[in-house]
Parts: C-alpha cells; structure tokens; sequence
C-alpha cells in the first residue's frame, strides 16, 4: 500500500510550503536561530503507567526542540516546535499544548522498526552551537530529517525517548493484534473531538522537566533532568573489559591527585600521567564547559588553552583549534607561544563523554611572526556521571585528564626537587581539572541538577485522541510524517481550561544505583542444555577444517592473525543484576569461533554468508547445525568486511535467549544486540578513544539480519555513524600495532536471563589493512 504522509504542511521561511519530516525526513542544516517564540520553555517527560492487567507503562515525552532542514526555494530554516512523543506516537505543535488546550499538531505519525536515530554532534547557529539529531529509515536512507538541540544532554534525552518509543512499538508486535490498535491510547487519551480533561482511574502520571524554556535555547547552559532508565543501558561505574593499568599517586594540587601509569607498557610511546577530580556538575554540564572557546569564561579556569579560535570543524564531533599563549604566566617561557590543535569527542551509551586532543596542523594557521610554535601534549578528558545519595539534587562527575608526555623528562622532574614541574606546560595542563572544578564551585547554577520527579495524579491537558491519527495511516513511518504532508495545520484552535483542574504533587527521590561488589567473580559456563536443544546430540566437528582469509595466530606473538581469548577478560551481567548492578568475570564461550574472513569490498556487502567464498556455503559449513555469522562492515578506502564465524555442535534451542534472539525481530535483535571491546595492547589514546564499555550496537549503528538455513547473519554498518566512523579511522591508523579483544553477548534484561553468558570471543593481533583479500576477486 503507498504510503501517505501523516504530518501535516507547515510555511517556512520564504513563503514556501515546506515538506518536513520529524522522525528523520527533512534534509537539510540548521539556518538562524531567530524563530523563537513566547512562553515558558516546559520541555519534560513524562511517563505514565497502568496498574491493572498485563498494560505495560506507556511512556510520554514532550519539550521544545529546532525542526531544521532546506525548504524548496534552498533557504534554510529554523523552527521552534513543541515535540510530543506517547508512546509510539509523535507529534509536533507551533505551541505548547499543555498551555493551548485543543490546538491541533502540524505534524503527526508513528515510530516503527526502521526508525534510526543518529546523534550528529554540534553545529554553529548564528553565534551559538546547536546539537543535532538525525531520523532516518534504515531501509531507506533518502527519508531522513533533522532535529535540534541547545546542549548534547538534551540531545541525548530525546533519543532516549525515541529509544522508548521503538521499545513500545516492540512491546506491541510482541502482543499481536491489528496494527490500528495494538496501542491501547483510549486508556489515556479522551476519544471525544471536545477538548476536555478526562481523571484516570488508575496509575499515577510520572513527570520530568529536561530543559529550560525556548528563549534559552540557543545558550549553553543546561538544567537537565536526571531521568535514570531503566532499559540496561546503565553499565556500572566501571569497564566492561578488565584493564592493564596501575596508577600510583605522585602529587596532589588543591585536592586534585596526579597520578602516574607504573605499568609496564609495551607500545607505550612516553609516560602517562592523569589528573582526576569529584566535580558538583554533571556530566553534560562540564563536558559544555570544557568545549566551549569564550575566552571569558575559559579565563576563568583555564591558564594556558584560554585564548582560542576555531579553524575549522567536520562532521559535528571533530574539530581544529587554534590557540596563543602569554608566557608571563610560566616563567620558563621567554617568548609568546601559539598551537594548534583537533578535538575529537564522543559521548557512550552510559552518557560518559570522551574528549581526545592531539597536536595537529593546519593550512589556515602558518607559523606566525612574533611567535614560537609550540606542540600541546596529547591528552584525553573523561567526564563520567557519579550515583549521587538519594535525595540529592546535585549531580556528580567525575572528571579524568591524561596526559602524555616524553618519559626522560617527567621522570626528571619527578626525581629532582630541584626540577621545577610547576613551571611546565604539563603541569599547567593538569591545573586545568583544578580550574575546572573550583570555576564550578563558584558557580551554583552550573551544580544544579533538576532532577525532581513529580507525580501528578491527573491525566495530561494534550487534547490528542486516536482520531488525530486515524485521520491519516497509522502506518506511516516518523520520517515520512516528517517529509510533510498537504493540509493545512488547524493549530489555532483554542480550547477550554478546566476550571476544577487541582493537582497534587509528590517529590520523589532519585533512586541511587547500588555499588557493585569490587571482588571479581567468575561466570559459571552457559548452560549448554539451555540455550542448545538438548534433545539432539552434539555433532563433533573439526576445527581445522574451517579455514577463513585471516590465518590463525599459534601463539599471542603472531601478527596478522586471529585467536580465541575465552572470556576471562570481560565483565557481564551477574545472577543479582537487577538487585544490587554486581558483574562478574564472563567464562568460556558458548559458541565456537572457528574461522575469520578478512574482506577487500568496494562498498558495505551485505549477506555475505551467500557468497560462494563464505564458509557458510561450504560443504563442511553446510553440515554444522548453527553458524552465528557477524559481518562488521569497516569504511575506509577501500572498505573492509571482517566476517567472524561462530559455531554451535546442537541446532538452538527455541525456547532459549538465543532462541528469540536468532527467531526474533529486528527491533528485539537492536535491543539485545552487545558488543564489549578491549584494546590490549596499542597506543594509549586509541584505547581511551575505543574504551572498554559495552555497546548496544543495534542503537549505535545500522544492524541488518539475515536469518536462513542453519545461519544467522548480522551485518554492521559501523559507517552508518558519524561517531563511529571517527573513531574506527583513528583504529585504522594503528591497526598493525593493536591487539583488540571483542566479546559478542545478548544483553539480559529479565531476572530469568541472568546470570549474562559470552556467546563468542575474537582477539585481532596486529592486522594488516594490505592482507585484505578482495571479496569478488
């Protein structure tokens, strides 16, 4: 059936009609900024629930947002809308319709499968930044649009609210049913066209404010709610992979330790020292601080990087910097100094921010006269949120900043007293997190985190019923509703407020994550019987059989080539998870790598488990009861695919994990879909850029699935995003001095799922890009 669009047409600047897409479908970038209209900025989210029967919680977001993109003249354009998200289904209003009761959205539709949301990163509006977030169809990527931000945090909130949203859509596939009403709103919308309040029966109403109102949009200030979910994403205070390092505290300044890497580093290419501090902020709040170039407010804690110029920025998450430096600040300086420098940032799942930054060069910065160009030290910032006491509403972060720098000299320095280490550009740089937290501390409206939680026992003054949608397909997809439609808004319609309308409001505390348990437990091996059929018998099969492009390494020494590190190395999920977020050391495998494929391709190839050259196809391959193929799909030039190839001796076991994750949807498949990396042994600045955090990949990147025969096949498109990308060409800068270990799991988010169980393991010793062998050569 042709799709119509289900979001309605808006004017945009120009006088022309422009068709736009809210859940992925205007193509375009943000124009001014100047649309900002009246009224208290309530962006909030709010999260009702029903308490009888089986209804599982039906979750509302709404707040004020930039719709950006391109109308049909090429004029860009800028427009604040109120977005509404319940459950499924989004909308878009000209006004808050909280305060205009009975005002008719602009654009209406619904999320499904297929919805990809992106986070783009920053880009400049007039004299500020906006944080941009891309919707696209993953089946079609022409259908996209673009939404925006003032800051990364809220950027991230409403992504988690799409993430929600998607969870909803997969909760009612799961259920069966008509597509029509397979999302029960009647239970909290009134179906009457009348604008009126309806009282609900049963459940509370959750409610959220993230967010100021629209006038502070454009500022870079945040006040962001601290909404803790509840859907896994939250992976512990620490890593996933267990790391080599040992620091030993060698100094402390105003209550900020130093610390030195004692380890010893193989590939280490100078020494390593980091300054670590407890800031009263969080996370998204210091990360603004940090990226932001106004020498105003850097003069305030920042002593060397502090008169800053941006040269040039690429793809919202990288970009070059140009700096001068008074040296009458550091004595051992007798001439003024310049650099220039790139940052390079990303934020995880876990929302902790990454920040790297090297010496770089630039065409539109020469060496100047009058100054001495100097080289600012690698270094990485790390801004990770804290659990804060319950009751609090002060956030918490902690924020880590390494440093790189030759070993003879901080050796020296450390040695002779008589070695001033104050007067040096490190220290000075290590100064910065002091700087840092006491500039926080003296300003309490960068602490401040409105997090309360309000329980409102009234149903919400959004006049929207199922009509709203009924008058359009209810299949129509977020980015076609987006891409517009040809009717007219009725937005102005006015509707009446309940005169009797009392509310009665209860704070609630934040819930504090428990502290895990710092003993290192040990998985027991997965339940073979399980996961595998136990009624069939194991097919015993020989390893040596199975021969891919990349050879198997004999021992860790080799280069260029693959082997089986067991689990041993990586934190998952333990029995009490749920209870008290305790890991322990993951066991061996329950699957079996026996062969990798190292692929040249011209572009991203998908199903390559059809293709004669896959091990699949083979005889031998033919015979194995199940084959977990993951096709990690690398851009560069040219591409790569690197095939891992995982088998079970027992065909699944239907009923199992596995089972639902083999036989499942999409949506299920992006929702369990796990990925833990471990950078053993390369350059210290790739492993922080890598990290060692799990990953969703199904909400990272686009993750397709090709189920048949005795195989299931996964193909990531680790190019489908931006920040990805990055960080896969700084891997691919070093790739022939890493060693890189990856476990592959399905994440457990039921009681009965746990205790979580490695499916595979693969360590890459030391790859080389040239030994690729090309797919259809």
């Amino acid at each position: 059936m042709e799709k119509t669009t289900a979001f309605k047409k808006e004017e945009d600047d120009g006088g022309q009609g422009r068709e736009v897409l809210l859940d992925g479908s205007s193509n375009g970038s943000i124009g001014n900024g100047n649309g900002i209209g009246d009224g208290d900025h309530k962006h909030r989210h709010r999260a009702t629930s029903s308490l009888g029967g089986d209804e599982k919680g039906i979750f509302e977001f709404f707040g004020w947002v930039y719709h950006i993109g391109v109308n049909s003249i090429g004029h860009e354009y800028c427009h604040l809308r109120f977005l509404f998200i319940k459950g499924k289904y989004v909308m878009m209003f000209k006004r808050d319709p909280h305060e205009n009761p009975g005002i008719k959205p602009i654009r209406k539709g619904v999320i499904g499968p297929t919805l990809m949301v992106e986070e783009l990163g920053r880009r400049k509006v007039n004299d500020g930044d906006l944080y941009v977030i891309q919707f696209y169809n993953r089946l079609d990527e022409s259908k996209k649009g673009e939404i925006a931000c003032p800051t990364a945090g809220e950027a991230r909130k409403w992504m988690e609210a799409f993430d929600h949203a998607k969870q909803q859509a997969e909760y009612e596939l799961s259920r069966g049913g008509s597509t029509r009403n397979k999302l029960n709103v009647e239970a909290d919308i009134d179906l009457d066209h009348r604008p009126r309040v309806k009282r609900y029966a049963h459940g509370l109403k959750k409610l959220i404010r993230i967010g100021k109102g629209p006038e502070t949009l454009l500022r870079q200030t945040s006040s962001l709610g601290g909404y803790g979910t509840s859907d896994g994403y939250f992976e512990g205070q620490f890593g996933d992979a267990i790391e080599a390092h040992e620091w030993k505290c060698v100094r402390t300044i105003n209550g900020i330790r130093i610390l030195e890497d004692v380890a010893d580093y193989k590939n280490g290419n100078g020494a390593l020292v980091k300054a670590v501090a407890l800031v009263d902020a969080s996370a998204d709040t210091v990360f603004e601080v940090i990226l932001n170039l106004d020498r105003r407010k850097r003069y305030e804690w920042d002593t060397v990087t502090a008169d800053l110029e941006l040269i040039d920025s690429y793809d919202g998450h990288y970009d070059v910097v140009y700096g001068t430096y008074d040296p009458k600040y550091l004595t051992r300086w007798k001439s003024k100094r310049d650099f220039v420098f790139s940052r390079q940032w990303f934020r995880g799942q876990d929302g902790a921010y990454t920040i790297l930054r090297r010496p770089a060069v630039h065409k539109k910065k020469p060496p100047r006269s009058g100054y001495r160009r100097t080289t600012i030290n690698p270094s990485t910032w790390e801004i990770r949120s804290i659990n804060v006491p319950m009751g609090s509403n002060i956030a918490k972060c902690l924020i880590t900043h390494m440093l790189e720098f030759h070993t003879v000299g901080w050796l020296r320095w450390k040695k002779h007293s008589s070695s001033k280490f104050e007067n040096t550009v490190p220290y000075a740089l290590l100064s910065q997190v002091a700087g840092l937290k006491e500039y926080i501390g003296a300003n309490p409206s960068l602490s401040f985190e409105s997090s309360t939680m309000v329980v409102q026992s009234k149903l919400s003054d959004v006049s929207t019923s199922n009509s709203d949608f009924e008058d359009s397909d209810v299949h129509d997809e977020f980015y076609d509703a987006i891409a517009g439609g040809s009717s007219s808004s009725s937005e102005d319609e006015e509707g009446e407020d309940d005169p009797n309308k009392k509310e009665r409001k209860i704070k609630l505390k934040n819930v504090s994550w428990a502290i895990s348990s710092l003993a290192l437990k040990r998985a027991s091996a997965p339940d073979v019987n399980k996961e595998l059929d136990p009624s069939v018998p194991p097919v015993h099969f020989d390893p040596s059989q199975f021969n891919g492009s990349l050879p198997k390494g004999k021992d860790e020494n080799d280069s260029n080539c693959w082997t089986a590190p067991g689990g041993r190395g990586f934190m998952i999920r333990g029995k009490s998870y749920l209870k008290d977020s305790a890991k322990i050391m993951g066991s061996d495998p329950l699957l079996k790598l026996i062969a990798v494929d190292w692929f040249k391709v011209d572009t991203a190839t998908d199903k390559i488990a059809l293709h004669p050259r896959s091990l699949v196809q083979s005889d031998a391959g033919k015979k194995l009861p199940f084959i977990l193929v993951i096709n990690l799909e690398v851009p560069a030039k040219p591409n790569y695919s690197l095939v891992l190839y995982y088998a079970a001796d027992r065909p699944v076991n239907k009923n199992s994990l596995l089972g639902r994750f083999v036989d499942g949807t999409d949506m299920f498949r992006d929702a369990r879909f796990k990925l833990i990396p471990s950078i053993v042994e390369g350059y210290w600045m790739v492993k922080r850029a890598v990290g060692t955090k799990a990953c969703l990949l199904g909400k990272a990147v686009t993750c397709k699935y090709f189920r048949q025969d005795n195989f299931l096949e996964i193909d990531v498109d680790i190019g489908s995003s931006s920040v990805a990308r990055s960080v896969i060409g700084l891997v691919l800068g070093y790739v022939t001095s890493l060693v890189v270990d990856l476990a592959i799991l399905i994440e457990a988010k039921e009681e009965s799922e746990l205790p979580e169980y490695i499916l595979g393991t693969v360590r890459l010793n030391r790859v080389k890009p040239e030994s690729a062998v090309p797919l259809n050569g």
